[in-house]
């Protein structure tokens, strides 16, 4: 069933199952919005070593206002990360079932936001930078946060770094000859469900940023709706559980 699918990945009672299928969805769509959003805001938007790097570079060689745009970009994705950790924190301690689905839903409309007001959004400055640049680098920021929180930071999804690193880890383990074993010392195995749900996710992050790409090119900032809607169905079946108890409470009390 659909629902109890979007019930299973945004929910709050957790799995390893549900996780990683979520942050497989999670990876295309930070995929897409990255590529895609390249295409819209000429810049990346989804992880903070370039931006931070560029900044140092920019310093250096006296663009001020490049450094700056970087300043801005990166306060938007640290804006981001700690409005989806307070609102995790606020609907954990209310025992909600919308924990996660709430940064998510909120994901969701600002994606939507970006999709249909995008093209006047480029001309409306931001924090150094334009606003279409600062709302993307928030919802990166917000659903990292989101999905690093429910996983444990078992699971990433708006870059590929650590999970390559990941990657490479596991296949040096795999192809490693153990020999002359000391008595008490573990073998040296592979871990292939790591290795192949991090492969996973790289290959969800590409396909997303060619969809994105794509998307963009031919339809320009509408391509995001479709992300949105996505994202937006998958939030809002633990956030009507909330209501449906709400009321059955409040009907219990009158």
């Amino acid at each position: 069933m659909p629902f109890e699918y979007a019930r299973n990945l945004t929910g709050r009672r957790r799995t390893r199952h549900g996780n990683r299928q979520l942050g497989l969805w999670l990876a295309f769509n930070a995929g897409a919005a990255n590529a895609g959003g390249f295409l819209a805001v000429q810049q990346y938007t989804s992880h903070m070593t370039g931006i931070v790097s560029s900044m140092a570079d920019n310093l250096v060689l006296g663009a001020t206002d490049l450094a700056l745009g970087g300043l801005g970009a990166l306060l938007s994705f640290l804006f981001g990360a700690m409005c989806s950790t307070i609102m995790i924190n606020i609907s954990r301690r209310r025992h909600m079932h919308s924990q996660y689905a709430l940064p998510l839903a909120l994901e969701a409309v600002l994606l939507l936001c970006f999709g249909v007001l995008g093209a006047q959004m480029m001309a409306v400055p931001g924090l150094f930078v334009p606003l279409t640049v600062m709302l993307l680098c928030f919802i990166m920021g917000l659903q990292n946060a989101m999905v690093t929180k429910l996983s444990n930071s078992e699971v990433r999804t708006t870059h590929v770094t650590g999970t390559v690193t990941d990657i490479g880890i596991e296949l040096g383990k795999l192809i490693y000859v153990n020999r002359l074993q000391r008595p008490g010392e573990k073998p040296v195995r592979a871990n292939r469900e790591r290795l192949l749900i991090n492969s996973l996710l790289v290959c969800c992050f590409f396909i997303g940023g060619v969809s994105g790409a794509f998307g963009f090119k031919y339809f320009g900032f509408l391509a995001t709706v479709p992300l949105a809607g996505a994202l937006l169905f998958f939030a809002l079946v633990p956030m009507w559980d909330d209501l449906r108890l709400s009321w059955t409470l409040w009907r219990r009390k009158r």
